[in-house]
């Protein structure tokens, strides 16, 4: 493309992954002075939260907040059968809202938990009841709420969840809550088995943001699972051509709004030993190539 991507996209990176060893304020001061970004994706930074504040008032930067990091680190269950439990993934959820907002998000992403087969319709209708509670409390802040599609059998095996899964599941959550969409990650369709073309078409209506990044999807080898190595880590499903494919795929499917443009964040962290600043340099080259192969 001969113009800039950034007149299509906010490019936007997560932060917790990007910079996993750093402390997470110096981290937060270096994407706010690379222009690199136009986006940043937090997951919230306790009793740091006003210093983070300002930094990003300060910047421009459009502000997402992550909620994925509250489930998985206290392994909460937004789909727990269990109700006491999952009313305290909710609960958590909530929480997260009031913190996006004071950061500056206008919305939250999270993760459906895990599932069973011979209970899946049952954590179905737990997740829409969570689902729906965080819309409701989310709309009166007027403030949207992102579901990631995850794997489903591979490593976190989250219950949305293959492709034509996760329509089924935005589809009745659309129907009650206009605050609601999907975030698809270039990284999980190895791990679904899907393609770009696949899940971006299956999801055309509903997906409100994206990532990109890598994953190893052959057992037995480093860094198999939903780990987004680096571009051109040995054995892995993702560099260069499945980016431009997904960036093709966008395109014909009417996603390149410059008027309002969607985010596109890297999600890509290290392995044992790398550093970060190069493996951030890495995803920049592959996308700054991808973009410059990807036709008018």
């Amino acid at each position: 493309m001969r113009e800039s991507i950034h007149k299509y996209f906010r490019v936007g990176t997560i932060q917790w992954m990007s910079y996993p060893q750093r402390d997470p304020i110096e981290s937060l001061k270096e994407i706010c002075k690379d222009d690199f970004f136009d986006a940043i994706e937090v997951k919230g930074y306790g009793g740091r939260n006003e210093e983070a504040k300002k930094l990003l008032e300060q910047s421009h930067l459009k502000v997402c907040y992550g909620a994925q990091p509250r489930l998985l680190g206290p392994k909460l269950n937004p789909n727990d059968l269990d109700e006491k439990q999952r009313k305290k993934a909710e609960d958590t959820l909530i929480q997260a809202v009031d913190e996006a907002e004071y950061l500056g998000a206008l919305g939250i992403a999270f993760l459906a938990g895990k599932w069973q087969e011979e209970t899946k319709e049952q954590a179905y209708i737990q997740l829409l009841k969570t689902t729906r509670a965080v819309c409701d409390y989310a709309a009166g802040k007027n403030m949207t709420v992102e579901l990631e599609v995850f794997d489903f059998d591979m490593d976190k095996a989250a219950l949305i969840g293959p492709a034509p899964y996760a329509a089924r599941f935005a589809a009745d959550m659309r129907s009650s809550h206009s605050n609601f969409g999907l975030l698809v990650d270039l990284s999980h369709f190895p791990t679904t088995y899907e393609t770009s073309r696949f899940v971006i078409r299956t999801l055309r209506p509903y997906i409100t943001h994206f990532h990109f990044g890598n994953a190893v999807v052959k057992k037995g080898c480093d860094g198999y699972g939903d780990l987004h190595p680096r571009f051109g880590y040995p054995n892995s499903a993702n560099d260069t051509k499945e980016l431009l494919d997904y960036l093709r795929v966008l395109k014909e499917e009417g996603f390149f709004d410059p008027e309002h443009p969607f985010v596109l964040s890297m999600e890509v962290t290290l392995r044992p030993g790398e550093e970060e600043e190069i493996v951030l340099a890495n995803t920049k080259r592959v996308l700054n190539r991808a973009w410059a192969l990807l036709e008018d």
